[in-house]
């Protein structure tokens, strides 16, 4: 009889619960390697899905911007988009006059507003919805393909199956986020003005004055690099949860479930990190009264 033998035979709950734990800390680099080859070959196959599936690509870019069926009806991902920002912006708004009036400095609302929504609160926002409507639906939409060996017959007929149902979103996430996030940013701008301005009468001049001091167009500029990254990451695991689904149409749920999960938090890390890197040295402003 082995070693390895002997110690379960007189250690059976201590080799279980090893076994439990090393094989999960296994399994789990094992995800993240398969993420990451799928990943890959997802931004591969964005060459040749340039070339031989650029209908499809734009038939993604519509159903991705204005949505399909009900979506359609409400205006798809931009409504959405938008009206989430309008709220977070407004929060944003509330919260930021409230606190800065406890310490007598309520005017410096346009500053916070100028600098939580395009640093923070718009990309993560934004995310969010992304996650929630698209992202949800791409992880469906292949999860059922996947059950119904829809992507399996695919590959017999000779089309690349990640090239052609990954890359051609991940291009379409890339270029609807443009529009969309611009329509979220003059969202985050209006909402906190009006809140301001209107609902708690604070002069427009004054809100105005520090807004545009303290709002910097490269911090625009970033907002916007952030917002693109976070699109590509949330169609890339929503991709991969839905292609790499198994199980019946429980196994689809799961894997949605999975992959809103994992892109909630990815969301928060992206602009942490982004944060870190971009403001955690030099915060780019001087606010003196």
């Amino acid at each position: 009889m082995s070693t390895t033998a002997v110690l379960r035979a007189r250690y059976p709950r201590a080799a279980a619960n090893l076994n439990r734990y090393v094989g999960g800390v296994g399994r789990a680099l094992e995800d993240v390697g398969k993420m990451a080859v799928f990943t890959v070959t997802a931004a591969w196959g964005v060459v040749w899905a340039t070339r031989r599936y650029r209908k499809e690509a734009l038939r993604l870019i519509a159903e991705i911007g204005m949505g399909t069926g009900a979506m359609a009806v409400v205006g798809g991902t931009v409504a959405i988009v938008g009206f989430v920002t309008l709220a977070g912006s407004s929060l944003v708004a509330i919260q930021g006059f409230a606190s800065l009036g406890y310490i007598g400095i309520d005017v410096f609302t346009g500053f916070f507003a100028a600098l939580i929504n395009v640093r923070l609160a718009a990309p993560i926002v934004t995310g969010v919805a992304l996650a929630a409507t698209v992202g949800a639906g791409a992880t469906a939409e292949l999860g059922a393909m996947r059950i119904s060996e829809e992507i399996d017959a695919l590959e017999v007929m000779g089309i690349k199956s990640v090239a052609y149902l990954v890359s051609t979103r991940i291009m379409a996430a890339v270029v609807v986020i443009i529009p969309i996030y611009a329509l979220a940013m003059l969202m985050s701008f209006i909402s906190p003005q009006v809140v301001t301005t209107v609902l708690y009468g604070q002069p427009s001049g004054t809100y105005d004055h520090y807004f545009r001091t303290f709002l910097r167009p490269e911090d625009v500029f970033w907002s916007f690099a952030q917002a693109i990254l976070i699109a590509v990451m949330v169609m890339v695991t929503h991709c991969y949860y839905g292609y790499t689904a198994s199980g019946g149409p429980v196994g689809v749920g799961e894997a949605v479930g999975r992959s809103m999960r994992f892109s909630l938090v990815s969301v928060t890390v992206v602009v942490l990190f982004a944060a870190l890197a971009l403001y955690g040295v030099n915060p780019n402003f001087n606010l003196t009264m």
